[in-house]
């Protein structure tokens, strides 16, 4: 199977950017393809310009859009790997989700009305890392939010298949 692993921490040597590269070092170990996309490293722009918004006579994609949306296309796994910050995820990998995985390669509009998924058959697992102790994560509902905000609600309208959401406090 091919796997893209999203990296989205500022610090080359965080315990984000360990599991990352631990995760796809093991992927390939057991005969998968992985591709390594280190939004940080990459200096990724996750600003969504208004000419990337959808309208009726939509501008092509801008070239860093088009690049990542070709190292994607054939991947069958997407693996994010990030901190939680104030309970979201990092603006990078947001701005990277609406930039990339938007209208175009993460779901088509239908005559009508409305959106149909793209990405059906390919899987979302999310590991995510917080300054908070699981304890509290999990009693105050922050994950459950997070998950349901971000992983799920990409999953719906995506077509991606959620496998796990693994939380490190």
């Amino acid at each position: 199977m091919k796997f893209a692993v999203i990296l989205a921490h500022p610090r080359a040597d965080s315990l984000n950017a360990q599991i990352a590269h631990t995760g796809g070092e093991r992927l390939v170990g057991m005969g998968h393809d992985v591709v390594l996309r280190d939004l940080y490293g990459i200096g990724f722009d996750p600003r969504l310009m208004a000419d990337e918004l959808p309208r009726p006579a939509m501008a092509p994609p801008p070239p860093d859009v088009v690049s990542e949306r070709r190292r994607l296309a054939d991947r069958g796994g997407f693996i994010f790997v990030y901190p939680f910050w104030f309970n979201t995820p990092p603006a990078i990998l947001k701005g990277y989700v609406e930039r990339v995985m938007s209208m175009g390669f993460g779901y088509e509009p239908i005559a009508g009305g409305g959106t149909q998924p793209l990405l059906g058959g390919k899987s979302l697992t999310s590991f995510t890392t917080s300054g908070a102790p699981d304890r509290w994560v999990e009693t105050s509902g922050a994950l459950d939010h997070l998950k349901a905000l971000f992983d799920n609600y990409l999953a719906e309208v995506t077509g991606l298949n959620v496998i796990t959401h693994r939380h490190y406090g």
